[in-house]
């Protein structure tokens, strides 16, 4: 019996088609900006035609690059990061870029451990989830490196998020404009950046209502135990707020057990707004008003300013994306 077989299509092949030279195909494939409309079409015609891929590892291994971008996390379980990882494989699938993902689970040296990935060359850029600068001198200068969602503080890496300071205060000013005039603060975790400036916006929105002397701080975290510990101090408190803004929806979440544990009813004894909007915050019981981020555009936006700087690009240093609050059932007008 015969055998057939089908021949990888060449460059070449492309050229014959398209009526043009292999140099031409290269130029047209490589920096498509380089040659007319006419010829660039009629090359990705012909491509189309002839069924010839790009060998993206040989142009790779030609532009000393790796085709490599590491994404790093400090905490892969959290819900918050899978829109943004989303838009970053998106704008990553189609620019033919492999993902390495890198899990710090917040210790410094897994973090350094990471990192050497940069270093080595096996990758050719970073996104830093984490909000965790890099040791110093461990990187050459102009690495490629893109914060999203928490900046660092110090540091004038481009970065990419929401405008937490503003989204703070449109929150704790929602719950004003709902009659709440006593409204406490349960913090993320001290020393963190995303808890500075959300402290900051909930502290200017009280101050401009001229309700400075009704504000309440209380220390939490962004994990659920946090928000249900809160909720203990919370309802310790001399005075009893009728409304509470937390730093995000987890803590939100364990805020609302915590006082429902205790006999209170949200949002009748009081109004709980969160911040984040993960997936789970509409199916929640009752559904939680929060502050939503556009975590897909987001993780879409940071992968092409990324692409930009490694392409020797200057980029704008600071991004912001537009947020809104989400009102749901966890907030009433105050009676």
């Amino acid at each position: 019996m015969e055998k057939t077989s089908r021949k990888r299509p060449t460059i070449r092949d492309v050229a014959r088609v398209a009526k043009v030279s292999t140099a031409t195909v290269s130029r047209a494939l490589q920096s498509p900006e380089l040659v007319t409309e006419n010829t660039r079409k009629a090359v990705f015609d012909a491509v189309t035609q002839t069924g010839y891929s790009v060998n993206t590892a040989a142009q790779m291994l030609r532009r000393n690059r790796s085709g490599t971008v590491l994404v790093i996390l400090p905490d892969i379980s959290n819900p918050f990061f899978s829109e943004i990882l989303s838009g970053i494989e998106k704008i990553a699938t189609h620019e033919k870029l492999t993902i390495l993902i890198g899990n710090t689970n917040n210790e410094p040296e897994r973090f350094t451990n990471i990192l050497e990935n940069l270093r080595n060359g096996r990758a050719d850029g970073a996104l830093l989830l984490n909000g965790v600068a890099p040791p110093a001198d461990m990187l050459p200068e102009h690495t490629p490196m893109v914060t999203i969602s928490e900046r660092i503080a110090g540091y004038t890496l481009p970065h990419v998020g929401t405008d937490n300071e503003a989204a703070a205060y449109d929150s704790t000013q929602h719950l004003i404009s709902l009659g709440h005039s006593s409204i406490a603060h349960v913090t993320g975790p001290e020393g963190n950046q995303l808890t500075n400036d959300r402290r900051a916006g909930y502290e200017r929105a009280m101050r401009d209502a001229r309700l400075s002397g009704n504000m309440c701080e209380i220390q939490g975290g962004f994990e659920f135990q946090d928000g249900k510990e809160a909720a203990t101090a919370l309802m310790r408190q001399p005075t009893k707020p009728t409304a509470v803004f937390c730093a995000n929806d987890e803590s939100a979440m364990g805020v609302i057990r915590g006082l429902e544990g205790a006999g209170y009813n949200v949002p009748r004894d009081y109004s709980v707004i969160g911040f984040d909007n993960v997936s789970f915050s509409h199916i929640f019981s009752p559904e939680l008003t929060t502050v939503h981020q556009a975590r897909y555009a987001i993780g879409v936006k940071a992968m092409e300013v990324l692409l930009a700087l490694m392409g020797g690009q200057v980029t704008k240093s600071t991004i912001f994306l537009p947020h809104k609050i989400i009102e749901r059932s966890t907030t009433l007008p105050n009676p």
